[in-house]
């Protein structure tokens, strides 16, 4: 089941970075000699203790999450892989790309102007927030193996950006529920054909063959 509309493309990023400085001191060694007799006196300042040093936050190799945004009815992907993180949003009118950091179970993405989302992994489960366009929702999102996951698939025609993107998510008695959109340049076009069983395999966008990729396929090209 797939579920497309207006959307709004969100996209953003933050990257992070700090340092550390370690300083000693040193004094000189001093000595005096004289013909009746020799002495000699070293001095030497203790040097300050280093600086403690912050532990290196945790990071989780790799975790793919989906689930239902709550009160909206949409669907929620956040991924992570050695501490970056990605993410998406889409309910069938309105879509957000969301990129970030993962570090010790915690996620901060950010999106196109005010977008937001935060979660806490842990339990098998991504449990958050996200707001978009004044909006703000709740989310509970369960790990997912493939073919459950994010989706993404992007070419240039005619001198126009082709993009796709889209969540595939179980149903708990079987079968997928699947909501995405796709756009040539700023005009929305039809996402069809994606087969829920095999989200890689070649879909067509707008007369255009078009081959999607993973969560793994992609995740750099947003960083």
């Amino acid at each position: 089941m797939s579920r497309l509309g207006p959307v709004i493309t969100l996209a953003a990023g933050a990257v992070l970075a700090a340092g550390l400085g370690v300083a000693s001191v040193t004094a000189t060694p001093t000595s005096t000699t004289n013909e009746y007799a020799t002495a000699e006196t070293t001095t030497s300042a203790t040097p300050p203790a280093p600086t403690p040093t912050k532990a290196k936050p945790k990071t989780i190799e790799k975790a793919d999450y989906a689930g239902y945004v709550t009160g909206n009815g949409g669907l929620i992907a956040v991924s992570v892989r050695n501490g970056k993180a990605i993410g998406y949003f889409c309910d069938g009118r309105t879509e957000a790309w969301f990129k970030g950091t993962e570090a010790d179970g915690k996620v901060a993405l950010a999106g196109f102007g005010d977008a937001r989302a935060k979660a806490t992994l842990g339990g098998g489960k991504a449990r958050g927030w996200l707001a978009v366009s004044g909006k703000r929702w709740n989310f509970t999102a369960a790990t997912v193996v493939k073919p459950s996951g994010l989706y993404r698939a992007t070419t240039f025609v005619r001198g126009a950006k082709l993009r796709a993107g889209w969540i595939v998510l179980a149903k708990p008695r079987g079968g997928f529920y699947q909501v995405g959109a796709a756009f040539e340049g700023n005009r929305q076009i039809k996402l069809t054909n994606v087969n829920d069983e095999r989200p890689t395999d070649p879909v067509t966008l707008d007369q255009t063959t078009v081959y999607p990729k993973d969560v793994d396929g992609f995740i750099q090209e947003m960083q």
